[in-house]
Order: C-alpha cells, then sequence, then structure tokens
C-alpha cells in the first residue's frame, strides 16, 4: 500500500471458537476449537538477506519464499507492504454486503456485482442472533451501532412454543412447567419457552432480535461507501467464470457480455447461484427435477410456508418475542419486529408447487395470485380450524393481498466437495441454505465473510490463494453444516413428530404423537434447547459484551414502547397498514416497510 494511507493497522486477536452436534432423537455433543491468529508481519526489502530473515519469523514460509523468488507476487495490507488483493463477489445481499464491508475495511480492492438495477426498499425483517451481532461488532464499531439503532430485541422477552388449540384466545403470560397434569385449572398455554436471554447471557452478548432489510442494506451500502465510492455495480450479474490457476486469479464474465478480473471470486448469489451452478456443475440455474423436489442442487424441505405482516397490539406484544404455535402437521409463527408490526409465517406438509398466493420473496419477481377472486386469509384460516383465537386474531388483521407463499428449499452439507475451486469460493445460501426455523441464515452467511476475510487478511502471497480458500472451507464446514442440520430438525420434528400435547384433562391430544410430544418437554426444555442455542451462539470473536449489552437494552425499551404506541394510536384512528406491492419484493416507492393509509 502507498504509505500515505492512514488507516490503522489491524491487530492481533484470537479468537475461540466451540461448538457441539445434536442428533436425531437424542443429544450428542462433542466440542472442537481453532484459532484464527492474524499474524505480525516482518518488515521486508529487496534484500536477500532480510526477506530470509522475515522467512523464519512468518507462518507462510512458502508463500514468501516464493514472492521473493518472483514467483507469485507478494500481497499487502494498509500495515503491510505487497500489492492489493482484488475481490469481485457475485451477489449483494446481506452475506455479500458484509463480505464486501469487512475485506474493504482490510484494505482489499472489492467491488459487488448485483443483479437488480438499483437498490431499492424492499423486504420484510431479519432475525439477527447473538452470534451474528458479535460478529458484525468485531467487523466494526460503528456498523454495529447504526444495526442497533434500527434493531428490535426478540431475545429479552418470552419467545418458545405455545399449544395451538389450548392457548385460551387471550394473549396471556403463563408459565410452562406441569402443574396443568394435577392441576385441571392450570393453564396449558406455552407448552416450552426458549433459554435465548440466559444463553446470550452466557457468552455476555447482545440479545436476539429483527431488523428491517431496507435498514440494513443501507447501512451496509453506506459504510461500504465511504471506504470505496464505486463499489457496487448494480444490474450487471455474475453469469460465469473462467479460472485461470494458481496465483493467475479469475476470469468473470458478466451479464452484459463483458468480462473483468480478479484474484478471487466470492459467489455470494444465494440459493440459485450461478457460481455455485458452474462449480458444481449442476445443469442450469433452478434445473428441476420431474417430481419437483430436486431443484439445482437444493432439495425440497416438505413445506411451503406463507407469510404475512400487521399491526396489532395484544395483551402480551411488550412481553413476548416470538410465538411458536403447534398442531397437528402445521405451524404457526409470529414475532414482533417493530413499530406495532407483527409478522407471521404459517408452515405446511404440502407438495411441491402447492401453490396459492404469489410469490415474491427476498426481491424476486412476484407472480400473480393462481385465484385473485381467493381471500387468501380465509383460505390460512380454514387450514387452521380448531386453534387458538389467537392464530384467527392475528390472521383476520392481517391484510388478505398481502400475503405471499414460497416453497422451502435447503441444501445437503457439502461434506465431500469443498466451498472452493480453484480462485472461486462459495458462501452463505450460495453453499449451505437452510431452513428459516432457526433464523440463523443470514447469521451464518455473516460469519463466513468474517472467517473468509480474516484467512485471507492472513495470505501473504498470491501463491498461497488457493490454499486460504480451502482453509475457509475447512473451519466452516462443521459449524455451518451443524447449523443446517439444526434447522432441518426443527422443521421436521415440529410438523412429523409433533402433535397437540397429552393431557388427563381433554382429549385435544390422544395420538401417539401427542404422547411423544408431552415424554419430548422436559428433553426439550432442559437439555436440548440449551444445549442448541448454547452451540450457535458460541462463536462470536467480539468477546464478552454484558456492559453494552444493558445499555442497548434499557435504551431500546423506551424506544420501542414510543414507536409501537404511534403505530396503534393511527390504528385505532381508523389507519390501514399495507406491506405495499409486496411483502418481500422490490418495491417500486415505498419508504417503509409497511405504509399506513386513510380509510
Amino acid at each position: 500500500r502507498k504509505s500515505e494511507d492512514k488507516r490503522k493497522p489491524s491487530t492481533s486477536k484470537n479468537m475461540r471458537i466451540s461448538s457441539s452436534f445434536l442428533a436425531l432423537l437424542g443429544v450428542a455433543s462433542s466440542a472442537f476449537a481453532f484459532n484464527l491468529q492474524p499474524s505480525v508481519v516482518p518488515s521486508t526489502n529487496v534484500a536477500s538477506k532480510s526477506v530470509q530473515s522475515a522467512l523464519h519469523m512468518s507462518e507462510s514460509m512458502e508463500g514468501f519464499a516464493a514472492a521473493a523468488s518472483n514467483e507469485f507476487e507478494t500481497l499487502g495490507l494498509p500495515a503491510r507492504p505487497g500489492r492489493t488483493l482484488k475481490v469481485a463477489i457475485a451477489g449483494g445481499g446481506v452475506g455479500g454486503l458484509t463480505c464486501a464491508l469487512c475485506m474493504l475495511k482490510k484494505g482489499f480492492d472489492v467491488t459487488v456485482y448485483e443483479k437488480t438495477e438499483a437498490f431499492q426498499r424492499f423486504g420484510g425483517p431479519i432475525q439477527f442472533a447473538s452470534n451474528a451481532l458479535s460478529v458484525l461488532k468485531e467487523i466494526d464499531d460503528t456498523l454495529f451501532d447504526r444495526v442497533m439503532e434500527k434493531f428490535t430485541f426478540t431475545g429479552t422477552r418470552a419467545c418458545g412454543i405455545k399449544d395451538g388449540l389450548r392457548a385460551d384466545g387471550s394473549f396471556r403470560m403463563t408459565n410452562d412447567s406441569l402443574d396443568y397434569l394435577w392441576n385441571p385449572d392450570a393453564p396449558a398455554d406455552w407448552f416450552v419457552k426458549f433459554p435465548l436471554k440466559e444463553c446470550a447471557d452466557l457468552y455476555g452478548l447482545p440479545y436476539t432480535g429483527v431488523i428491517d432489510r431496507p435498514d440494513l442494506q443501507d447501512i451496509l451500502m453506506d459504510e461500504c461507501k465511504k471506504i470505496k465510492s464505486d463499489f457496487i455495480v448494480n444490474g450487471n450479474p455474475v453469469v460465469a467464470y473462467e479460472d485461470r490457476g494458481k496465483a493467475e486469479g479469475v476470469d468473470i464474465n458478466l451479464a452484459d457480455g463483458s468480462t473483468v478480473d480478479a484474484d478471487i471470486l466470492v459467489g455470494s448469489d444465494g440459493i440459485w447461484s450461478a457460481v455455485r451452478n458452474q462449480m458444481y456443475n449442476e445443469g442450469g440455474i433452478k434445473s428441476t427435477s420431474k417430481d419437483g423436489k430436486m431443484k439445482q442442487g437444493c432439495t425440497y424441505s416438505g413445506y411451503t410456508v406463507f407469510a404475512g405482516e400487521t399491526v396489532l397490539k395484544t395483551d402480551d406484544y411488550y412481553e413476548t418475542g416470538y410465538k411458536v404455535y403447534i398442531g397437528p402437521q402445521r405451524y404457526f409463527v409470529t414475532s414482533d419486529v417493530g413499530g406495532g408490526r407483527v409478522q407471521w409465517y404459517a408452515f405446511f406438509a404440502f407438495p411441491p408447487g402447492s401453490k396459492k398466493a404469489p410469490s415474491g420473496w427476498g426481491g424476486s419477481t412476484r407472480d400473480e395470485q393462481d385465484d385473485p377472486e381467493e381471500n387468501l386469509v380465509e383460505y390460512i384460516k380454514s387450514l387452521h380450524e380448531g386453534w387458538s383465537d389467537e392464530v384467527m386474531t392475528v390472521l383476520d388483521a392481517t391484510q388478505p393481498d398481502s400475503v405471499e407463499q414460497r416453497d422451502l428449499y435447503d441444501r445437503a452439507p457439502e461434506f465431500f466437495r469443498s466451498w472452493a475451486k480453484g480462485n472461486v469460493v462459495l458462501m452463505g445460501d450460495a453453499v449451505h441454505a437452510m431452513m428459516p426455523n432457526l433464523g440463523q441464515g443470514g447469521c451464518q452467511a455473516i460469519e463466513d465473510a468474517f472467517v473468509l476475510t480474516e484467512e485471507l487478511s492472513n495470505t501473504k502471497s498470491t501463491g498461497k490463494i488457493q490454499d486460504a480458500l480451502q482453509t475457509f472451507y475447512r473451519k466452516r464446514i462443521l459449524r455451518a453444516s451443524a447449523v443446517q442440520f439444526l434447522s432441518r430438525l426443527a422443521s421436521d420434528l415440529i410438523i412429523n413428530a409433533f402433535d397437540t400435547p397429552w393431557s388427563p384433562h381433554d382429549d385435544l391430544g390422544k395420538s401417539w404423537k401427542s404422547y411423544l410430544t408431552f415424554f419430548w418437554k422436559p428433553v426439550l426444555q432442559y437439555l436440548i434447547f440449551p444445549a442448541q442455542f448454547a452451540f450457535l451462539y458460541s462463536f462470536y470473536p467480539s468477546g464478552r459484551l454484558e456492559e453494552i449489552t444493558e445499555k442497548l437494552e434499557a435504551r431500546w425499551k423506551v424506544d420501542h414502547e414510543k414507536s409501537a404506541e404511534e403505530a396503534f394510536a393511527k390504528a385505532d384512528s381508523g389507519f390501514k397498514f399495507d406491506s405495499g406491492p409486496s411483502f418481500f419484493k422490490k418495491a417500486e416507492q415505498p419508504t417503509t416497510v409497511m405504509q399506513a393509509r386513510k380509510d
């Protein structure tokens, strides 16, 4: 780097990451740890004697030896001599933008190639668990602070599984004990509550919550542009590439027919990835099997999900974060997403292509509703006949034309194929797309971005780039695969192994699944859920953050109540809250995720 680069050099840090893995119908915990230790790079000059001295101090002996013999180029950082690493990123979603910011702050020359013509505000809230918040804090304090200003904490309040049939409809707060077994008057609304706060406190981390995608996108874009104003190219995505070999970089083919070059191509272009399609020879983007159960190497999960959003004040609004209502062959999720809004998801075990609602998810093209005259809210209510009035209340408050649907696909872990090949690497949903139940899809992409950047920042010559990409794969494969497994397990257990729990006081749960669900309760409550969330939060490169966590929660409570009460007042005065032209689609002109209109 030029001497006029005034950014502070990075300092050496140790980060220990422990993880465990849960086996189906049991828990088997295993721990492993690894260190990411950025080395202090010695000074170099053209004299052979000085180069040899540096070699003895460096962990990357082969890379520096090659660089000294002019076989490979030396890579530099603001505090290290050498040329700048040039990185191209396919895809400008959460993972791609986070990766871009992380790399730009390390001093890399980064360009993002995004298919949308221009970024506009679209999409609903995205969950950030404690592990992702720790990574954001470690990437940049300003980034973390700006995210916190737009954040809605859910993990500070009651979150868990409710009985979809026995919840009394009043949104009351009750405990999740077994009192109802011997006391017929004891409430059985809550089946199990999640230890989100306790597990975050274990590591001293900020609590899980949500942020609107448009707000997150704006923050990431702005922070990137502060470093490189032209870091993103819109409307010209990556369609193919040609790897030139070791230390020679990669030629990248764009949609307009042009070609650019880079040292590395990062495929962060989502579940229907063009980069992965070529790397794994998948036969074409979204190429689908005859039965519809396999699409571009991704497996249909067996579930379709409807989603919507409304503004609704319930008696438990300030006391609950998110709730999972369970019942026969389906489950219904609600979450506070800030500003008085409640986001909901309805999961059903339907075959692929059982399409009733528009499907404009994540900024993709919104399809027309199959039957424009059908009231989608009434349709979903009909699928929950006999369920708690709490579910019906949320649905009745939702505008029917705002409901959307998608079939859920995920991927099996890539234990036998690396995420990297040559000078190209995959990350995020492009390689480990997972079910949304644990809210870890975006979190794992953020972890990928951080670990990949750390590996590349320790790479001191072009001859070691490919080795660094393989090291990244080895460091991420076990943890990401465990989270994929747990996310799929959560859906499979709830729909295929869970039912309305057995109770001696009524006939609502009498199947074998009901008895099994009842006996699962203490195992889930005292073993599986504590182990699961402790594992998810165990990646925390920032270290403990107790002091700022307490301050953030105190400030948020005041802001959250103020914004919610303003929205409730609008609703009471006759405003209706819509999701715009599409809840998940790129919007044409909305200024907020939810829009208000007067009757």
